[in-house]
């Protein structure tokens, strides 16, 4: 993804503003490795020209970068702690901040007030180099449509390393609609997004990290710049770029996980359900399923935990035939139920041994859950 190369090589002089440092800070550390050996990927670079004061930290699989207004007096580069430098910023007093590094000294001084801090830097030649943005071509998507895929999807992408596919979403642009796709083989979230403008065609996994620092980015934003370069693909809200890997790999094929026809269809109130889903679950440890029974005119929710105690709660639905009874992780259905944005949720049922597919009023959004083997 990232190659090594010499960036700068001079210090650097300027004066900005504290509370936008701080805040810039904050966003750009996200980025910055917390579990790798290697230093200066815990370092956040700072480059002052032209004006302003460019910040960027990477930890080789994630960039975030951001910059700021500055009185740059001399321009040049410094690498430092990025969670240090960011928790000094928050502390200074109010005021403009004087930061200076020079080349032959190895550290940067922060100033403001009467408060002073010298922090040991890390070698410029060492942080890795970035891939070059400002060449990327990218096309405009508009944020609310975006972000709520992405938090209705990016919740059932596995946080197992060992299948780094399904760590990630599958994007794809197909004319003039967004869908996106996540499993982590024990559930599956597709969503349909209809978009104002056809965006080019585009079809990527992206880790599902990187997606939900986009998310936050991207809060208060009215569009999201999106763009593929070489085996990266490339975010722009509001002045802050955010770049990560593809994955690669064969996403499943999701469509053939989708059942095509089935025995039962329930309907419910998706606030009471949850409701029911979030309090009989309170008794639900360790890998302990949540039941499920559905009955005549009845939905049953309970669990019993060995040494702990059981719990038990029903509400009514409309539901004939023969009694259905399955079980699920109480997290991943509690999480399925949440998402739809419906006043009502269906269940579409198979049988105890088959998945179940839950959708709101309308089916651009799909959460398959597959269930856990009851005994007896």
């Amino acid at each position: 993804m990232i190659e090594t190369d010499v960036v700068v090589t001079s210090g650097l002089r300027l004066t900005c503003s504290r509370e936008e440092l701080a805040g810039q800070l904050a966003l750009v550390s996200r980025a910055v490795s917390t579990r790798s050996a290697v230093q200066v990927l815990q370092g956040v670079m700072l480059r002052a020209e032209a004006g302003r004061l460019h910040l960027a930290a990477t930890d080789m699989e994630l960039s975030l970068r951001a910059s700021l207004e500055a009185d740059v007096a001399e321009e040049g580069a410094a690498v430092v702690p990025g969670r240090l430098l960011g928790d000094i910023a928050r502390l200074l007093p109010e005021g403009d901040v004087s930061i200076t590094a020079k080349a032959d000294e190895g550290s940067l001084h922060v100033e403001c007030g009467t408060a002073s801090y010298r922090i040991q830097a890390y070698g410029v030649e060492d942080f890795p180099r970035l891939p070059e943005v400002d060449t990327v071509q990218a096309f405009e998507v508009e944020a609310g449509a975006l972000l709520d895929t992405i938090g209705r999807v990016s919740r059932a992408a596995s946080r197992d390393e060992s299948r780094p596919v399904l760590t990630g979403v599958l994007v794809q642009f197909e004319g003039q609609k967004l869908v996106m796709a996540a499993t982590d083989s024990y559930r599956l979230a597709v969503k349909e997004t209809d978009l104002v403008a056809a965006p080019p065609t585009l079809e990527a996994i992206v880790p599902a990290r990187a997606l939900g620092e986009l998310a936050r980015i991207a809060g208060d934003a009215d569009a999201v710049e999106l763009g593929v370069l070489e085996n990266q693909i490339v975010f722009r809200v509001d002045g802050v770029w955010l770049t990560t890997r593809r994955i690669d790999g064969q996403f499943p094929n999701y469509r053939q996980l989708l059942p095509e026809s089935f025995e039962h269809e329930v309907r419910a109130s998706r606030a009471e359900l949850a409701d029911v889903v979030r309090r009989v679950s309170v008794m639900a440890e360790r890998s302990n399923p949540l039941r499920l029974r559905f009955a005549e005119g009845e939905l049953t929710a309970s669990t019993q935990t060995p040494d702990v105690g059981e719990a038990k709660e029903s509400l009514p639905i409309e539901f004939a035939g023969e009694p259905l009874e399955i079980g699920f992780n109480p997290s991943f259905l509690r999480e399925g139920i949440e998402s739809i944005d419906a006043d009502d949720v269906v269940l579409r049922l198979i049988s105890p041994l088959r998945p179940v597919v839950i959708q709101g009023t309308s089916e651009d959004y799909t959460y398959l859950l597959m269930p856990i083997r009851l005994p007896g």
